[in-house]
Protein backbone atom coordinates (compact mmCIF):
# COMPACT_ATOMS: atom_id res chain seq x y z
CA UNK A 1 0.00 0.00 0.00
CA UNK A 2 1.00 3.55 -0.65
CA UNK A 3 0.89 6.33 1.63
CA UNK A 4 -1.72 9.42 0.46
CA UNK A 5 -2.38 12.31 2.63
CA UNK A 6 -1.98 12.46 6.33
CA UNK A 7 -3.03 9.58 8.04
CA UNK A 8 -4.58 8.30 5.28
CA UNK A 9 -3.11 4.58 3.54
CA UNK A 10 -4.10 4.61 -0.24
CA UNK A 11 -4.83 1.44 -1.81
CA UNK A 12 -3.34 0.35 -5.14
CA UNK A 13 -6.38 -0.62 -7.59
CA UNK A 14 -5.50 -3.27 -9.81
CA UNK A 15 -8.10 -3.21 -12.24
CA UNK A 16 -8.06 0.35 -12.74
CA UNK A 17 -5.91 2.56 -15.42
CA UNK A 18 -5.29 5.65 -17.54
CA UNK A 19 -4.02 5.68 -20.94
CA UNK A 20 -3.09 8.43 -22.82
CA UNK A 21 -5.71 8.72 -26.01
CA UNK A 22 -7.90 6.44 -24.27
CA UNK A 23 -11.48 8.37 -22.90
CA UNK A 24 -9.43 12.08 -22.89
CA UNK A 25 -6.55 9.76 -19.99
CA UNK A 26 -9.83 9.76 -17.51
CA UNK A 27 -9.65 6.77 -14.84
CA UNK A 28 -11.05 3.48 -16.51
CA UNK A 29 -11.29 -0.27 -15.45
CA UNK A 30 -8.42 -2.12 -17.14
CA UNK A 31 -8.75 -3.87 -20.44
CA UNK A 32 -12.21 -1.55 -21.32
CA UNK A 33 -13.24 1.70 -22.13
CA UNK A 34 -15.62 2.11 -19.42
CA UNK A 35 -14.58 5.15 -16.76
CA UNK A 36 -14.54 5.18 -12.90
CA UNK A 37 -17.30 7.96 -13.59
CA UNK A 38 -19.53 5.67 -15.64
CA UNK A 39 -19.76 3.49 -12.31
CA UNK A 40 -19.67 5.94 -10.18
CA UNK A 41 -22.90 6.94 -12.17
CA UNK A 42 -24.62 4.15 -12.24
CA UNK A 43 -24.00 3.43 -8.84
CA UNK A 44 -24.56 6.55 -7.29
CA UNK A 45 -26.96 8.41 -9.53
CA UNK A 46 -29.05 5.35 -11.09
CA UNK A 47 -29.28 3.52 -7.39
CA UNK A 48 -27.81 0.69 -9.50
CA UNK A 49 -26.29 -1.96 -7.08
CA UNK A 50 -22.64 -3.54 -7.77
CA UNK A 51 -24.66 -7.21 -9.06
CA UNK A 52 -26.88 -4.88 -11.19
CA UNK A 53 -23.56 -2.74 -12.90
CA UNK A 54 -22.28 -6.31 -13.47
CA UNK A 55 -25.25 -7.81 -15.43
CA UNK A 56 -25.42 -4.23 -17.32
CA UNK A 57 -21.81 -4.72 -18.24
CA UNK A 58 -21.35 -8.35 -18.44
CA UNK A 59 -17.82 -8.04 -19.60
CA UNK A 60 -16.96 -6.91 -15.57
CA UNK A 61 -16.41 -8.63 -12.86
CA UNK A 62 -17.96 -7.81 -9.47
CA UNK A 63 -13.87 -6.73 -8.41
CA UNK A 64 -13.81 -4.61 -10.99
CA UNK A 65 -16.85 -2.70 -10.08
CA UNK A 66 -16.04 -2.29 -6.57
CA UNK A 67 -12.33 -1.62 -7.37
CA UNK A 68 -13.84 1.20 -9.76
CA UNK A 69 -15.65 2.32 -6.63
CA UNK A 70 -13.26 1.97 -4.34
CA UNK A 71 -11.01 4.65 -6.50
CA UNK A 72 -13.85 6.74 -6.62
CA UNK A 73 -13.87 7.00 -2.33
CA UNK A 74 -10.18 7.99 -2.76
CA UNK A 75 -10.60 11.06 -5.56
CA UNK A 76 -13.93 12.04 -4.99
CA UNK A 77 -12.89 15.92 -5.76
CA UNK A 78 -11.01 14.36 -9.07
CA UNK A 79 -13.91 12.15 -10.42
CA UNK A 80 -16.71 14.85 -9.46
CA UNK A 81 -14.72 17.83 -11.68
CA UNK A 82 -14.65 15.21 -14.33
CA UNK A 83 -18.05 14.76 -14.25
CA UNK A 84 -19.17 18.48 -14.21
CA UNK A 85 -16.65 18.84 -16.57
CA UNK A 86 -18.59 16.61 -18.96
CA UNK A 87 -22.07 17.59 -18.05
CA UNK A 88 -21.01 21.37 -19.04
CA UNK A 89 -20.04 20.08 -22.17
CA UNK A 90 -23.30 17.90 -23.23
CA UNK A 91 -25.03 21.25 -22.32
CA UNK A 92 -22.88 22.98 -24.59
CA UNK A 93 -23.32 20.50 -27.09
CA UNK A 94 -27.06 20.21 -26.51
CA UNK A 95 -27.88 24.11 -26.98
CA UNK A 96 -25.75 23.77 -30.25
CA UNK A 97 -27.75 21.10 -31.41
CA UNK A 98 -31.12 23.51 -30.47
CA UNK A 99 -29.50 26.31 -32.26
CA UNK A 100 -28.99 24.33 -35.01
CA UNK A 101 -32.85 22.62 -35.08
CA UNK A 102 -33.72 26.45 -34.73
CA UNK A 103 -32.24 27.19 -38.13
CA UNK A 104 -33.39 24.72 -39.89
CA UNK A 105 -36.60 25.17 -39.12
CA UNK A 106 -36.96 28.48 -39.97
CA UNK A 107 -36.65 30.03 -36.06
CA UNK A 108 -32.93 30.73 -35.53
CA UNK A 109 -31.33 34.25 -35.65
CA UNK A 110 -29.65 33.55 -39.00
CA UNK A 111 -33.14 32.17 -40.67
CA UNK A 112 -34.69 35.49 -39.14
CA UNK A 113 -32.10 37.63 -41.05
CA UNK A 114 -32.49 36.10 -44.18
CA UNK A 115 -36.43 35.72 -43.80
CA UNK A 116 -36.28 39.55 -42.79
CA UNK A 117 -33.98 40.81 -45.39
CA UNK A 118 -34.27 38.46 -48.49
CA UNK A 119 -31.32 39.43 -50.30
CA UNK A 120 -29.06 38.06 -48.04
Amino acid sequence: MASGKAGQTRLKHPYITRKRGVCGGKPIIRGTRIKVSQIVIEYERLGWTPDEIVQAHPHLTLAQVHDALSYYYENVDEIERQMAEERRMVAELQAKIVSTEEQDEGRGPRSRLLRDNPSG
